[in-house]
């Protein structure tokens, strides 16, 4: 076996840790195809605004936002850092941020992590 071989074997990838099969690694499964169901652990990028922002500022924002999520450039530069552009709404958003601070609180408690 070649060196360089053994480099690409031992740096395979087992699997990606989002739900969905990464656009970057087609081939390479989710974690819960991996065997690890219900693991799920992504990054997510989205800009907040103060409670109380009129809807129509948030929908400006929104839609603004989602074409530049379209834009080549930007699309390249979240794929430079391993992701895939997944355009939402505010309300959708929102919901992935309560869903993962639940997610995450819960594990926290359940392994009595504490701040030192």
């Amino acid at each position: 076996m070649t060196r360089d071989l053994i480099w690409r074997a031992a740096l395979a990838a087992f699997a990606v840790a989002a739900a969905t099969r990464s656009s970057l690694f087609p081939d390479v499964p989710t974690a819960t195809e991996a065997g690890l169901p219900g693991f799920e652990a992504v990054l997510h990028y989205g800009i907040l605004a103060p409670a109380g922002t009129p809807r129509a500022i948030v929908e400006r924002i929104n839609k603004e936002l989602r074409a530049a999520i379209g834009s080549a450039e930007v699309k390249a530069r979240i794929a430079s850092d391993g992701g895939d552009p997944l355009p939402s709404t505010p309300e959708e958003f929102g919901a992935d941020i309560a869903r993962e601070g639940a997610k995450w609180s819960a594990l926290i408690r359940k392994l009595g992590l504490r701040v030192e």
